[in-house]
């Protein structure tokens, strides 16, 4: 059973939200949340899998919420709800540490297959979508005349070849673009992407594209 938080200010919003989820025999929702103090207080108490924040509340915010939530060493994993093309925040989000986001118009059966993603510890983003959100929020990045990326500390880590498929992640290929391109077998693309995470400490793929963007791999198009 995947045990869900929802955190959301609009009663209407997590009703429908908790009517949906609770419809799945695989998936319970443990609490709600209306706002990001709320959230984080909750994950706290309740240790769900997997928490539905919503980006604009009242008070604590859900970055600040999301902050904190992984700040605190909680296994939780954070799915942002955003409206993509108008949420100037949904880049933050990430970089505080959530696993995805999705748009509140996604399909019924896209929020419960994006849950089901997450609490399997994967992103539920699309790498295309990832790199589309990145190039739009790019500007959010400090701008540091002459850094390289050999001189971001998680890096240094990877081999060579990690490195390169660090690089093409973060250009928004998926494992079988990644085999395909440069020759290699899909079961040997996911055992590198295993040990970059580890490497790196990126919880998951979204946070591995943010790092390639951070350490000047990748520079937007």
């Amino acid at each position: 059973m995947t045990t869900v938080l929802l955190a959301d200010d609009q009663p209407m919003q997590r009703f429908g939200f908790r009517m949906l989820l609770e419809s799945q025999d695989d998936l319970t929702v443990v609490g709600e949340a209306a706002n990001g103090t709320e959230a984080v207080h909750l994950v706290a108490r309740h240790h769900p899998d997997v928490v539905l924040m919503d980006i604009r509340m009242p008070g604590l915010d859900g970055i600040e919420a999301t902050r904190r939530i992984i700040a605190s060493g909680a296994r939780t994993r954070i799915l942002i709800v955003t409206t993509f093309d108008l949420d100037e925040y949904a880049y933050d989000g990430l970089r505080a540490g959530a696993s995805g986001f999705l748009v509140k118009d996604a399909l019924p059966e896209e929020l419960l297959a994006g849950i089901r993603a997450v609490a399997a510890g994967d992103a539920v983003v699309a790498p295309t979508l990832t790199r589309r959100l990145l190039d739009a929020y790019v500007h959010h990045l400090p701008v540091v005349p002459g850094a390289r990326a050999t001189s971001d500390p998680r890096i240094t880590a990877l081999t060579e070849r990690e490195r390169e498929i660090l690089t093409v992640i973060g250009q928004g290929w998926s494992n079988t673009e990644i085999a395909a391109r440069l020759h290699l077998a899909e079961s040997t693309v996911k055992t590198h992407v295993t040990r970059i995470l580890a490497k790196t400490g990126a919880r998951d793929r979204v946070q591995a594209v943010i790092l390639a963007y951070d350490a000047r791999l990748v520079t937007p198009m």
